[in-house]
């Protein structure tokens, strides 16, 4: 973060996130939309990538742990420099402990709690999780064990401050080693920790690239669905480049009356403002179809 460019940008700005409610997931008539603010950053500035979401109509961003590196100082100007964007956090990752492994337990705590400090200084009200690594030293279902625990725990910490957890499958194409791969597997673990604050982030990229079968999944677990994750397969490029039909995801979203976040994380073909704008235009019509 260029401090001296976030200082001329946050001169007299105030915060105002109580009126606005940042904590609160979106409670309109359809969903929210935001962008996983790392598939931007690769080609052009923090602060713009900011501006980009923006101007392309987005109510969030999403962070992926640069957080972790701000002054008190720097994150005050983050926050003024969001408020003059009118955009929020809506979730955010970076934990880097995994709560499957056993010999991670204590350590994937003590960040949690660390994560969960952070999430209150950005008004974050949701916070993803990865699992970690499989431990070939144990069954699947005693790793399935060990995950319950701590995401009981962790639950408890995060329920304090009415922050909700939301964990993500990433598919073995992209992480070999990783526990877990699939949101059959999330659903499963959700519903044996069954804590209102404790859902799965359902990513139709990961799950297209390794299992498909999107839309049956989302229909039987959407009480389970804490945020949804865009991009299309192959590649990580726009909704409608590749062989996902979004469309038909979107309407299906619609009719099972899905009102969070839908979160574009995919690296735009073509100017950025106009690809995230299309995809979220594109959602909206197909909602509006099954409103």
């Amino acid at each position: 973060m260029n401090r001296r460019h976030f200082h001329k940008l946050a001169a007299g700005a105030a915060l105002a996130y109580a009126a606005r409610n940042a904590w609160s997931l979106p409670a309109a008539a359809g969903p929210k939309f935001s962008v996983m603010l790392w598939t931007l950053t690769g080609k052009t500035s923090f602060d713009n990538a900011l501006k980009i979401v923006a101007d392309a109509g987005y109510q969030g961003i999403e962070l992926t742990g640069q957080f972790q590196k701000w002054s008190d100082s720097e994150t005050q100007q983050f926050l003024k420099r969001i408020q003059s964007l009118n955009l929020l956090v809506d979730s955010m990752s970076g934990l880097r402990a995994g709560f499957c492994v056993p010999s991670e337990s204590d350590v994937f705590l003590k960040q949690f709690q660390e994560h969960i400090d952070y999430a209150v200084k950005l008004h974050c009200p949701q916070v993803i999780l990865l699992s970690g690594k499989r431990d070939a030293s144990m069954s699947v279902d005693q790793q399935k064990q060990v995950s319950v625990e701590n995401l009981l725990k962790a639950s408890d910490i995060a329920a304090k401050h009415d922050i909700e957890i939301v964990i993500e499958p990433i598919d073995p194409l992209e992480n070999p080693t990783i526990f877990l791969q699939t949101v059959t597997d999330g659903f499963s673990i959700a519903r044996a920790v069954n804590r209102p604050n404790v859902k799965v982030l359902y990513d139709f990229y990961h799950e297209q690239r390794a299992f498909g079968n999107l839309i049956e999944k989302l229909d039987k677990n959407i009480d389970l669905i804490g945020l949804v994750h865009i991009a299309d397969v192959p590649g990580r490029n726009d909704p409608g480049t590749g062989e996902v039909d979004y469309n038909n995801i979107y309407r299906k979203l619609a009719s099972l009356h899905y009102k969070r976040y839908i979160a574009m994380e995919f690296y735009p073909t073509t100017e950025p403002v106009a690809a995230l704008k299309k995809a979220r235009l594109d959602a909206e019509k197909a909602f509006a179809t099954n409103a």
